[in-house]
């Protein structure tokens, strides 16, 4: 990718034009319809291993809650090591639930594009498979129409030397991952994998977000 400043100066000015989209709230049991009562918005994304995208959005202005999970698949209740042997189709995912009153979905998609490698099919450095897929499951119209303007106007303006490849699909069902898997970098930190592949992208985050972090 392009150097950085450069990138999230364009990608900050384009998705600052798009139009804010409708979400809906999610429970840890499946779910497909909006809770009334709420005034929270739920994203949905697969950016490679949950637990780099869990502890990224944990730490970003607005957001209420992230839970790992699976989404995409065909299996109902999946497990994680069904999941990372490729037979359930799903992919690991943050279910982010979010005040768009105080961070818009155009910004969760700012933080998304910029701390994983969306032209990297089913791969994300050295994790590979389906799994790690970089994908956006839209949970309305609006959500669908801004992921995929941003994805077109990004392979115009050349920020990758190679295509996007995620997978913008229609959101069906979260299903939360197992209680370990929550929280993990927090939990975990002094972990190897959390040292060498999730703390460089949390600071990469922390670096160009500090304006937009909580604490």
């Amino acid at each position: 990718m392009k150097t950085i400043a450069p990138f999230i100066l364009f990608i900050s000015l384009m998705l600052s034009a798009c139009g804010q989209p409708n979400g809906n709230q999610k429970s840890a049991k499946p779910q497909t319809k909006k809770n009334d009562n709420s005034k929270m918005e739920t994203a949905t994304l697969g950016a490679g291993c949950f637990w780099c995208v869990e502890s990224v959005y944990l730490e970003l202005k607005g957001v209420k809650k992230v839970v790992s999970g699976y989404s995409g698949g065909h299996k109902e209740n999946p497990g994680y090591k069904e999941v990372c042997d490729g037979s359930t189709g799903h992919a690991e995912v943050a279910e982010i639930t979010f005040d768009p009153s105080v961070v818009s979905f155009s910004e969760i998609l700012e933080v998304f594009f910029l701390v994983h490698d969306p032209t990297t099919r089913n791969r994300q450095g050295n994790d590979v498979g389906t799994q790690y897929r970089s994908a956006i499951y839209f949970h309305s119209p609006e959500q669908k129409e801004m992921a995929e303007t941003i994805i077109k106007k990004l392979n115009a303006s050349g920020a990758w030397e190679n295509p996007i490849v995620t997978e913008v699909t229609k959101f069906e069902k979260f299903w939360p991952a197992e209680d370990y898997h929550q929280n993990y970098y927090n939990l975990n930190s002094e972990q190897p994998y959390c040292q060498y592949v999730v703390r460089p992208k949390l600071e990469k985050f922390r670096k160009v977000f500090k304006e937009k972090l909580k604490y």
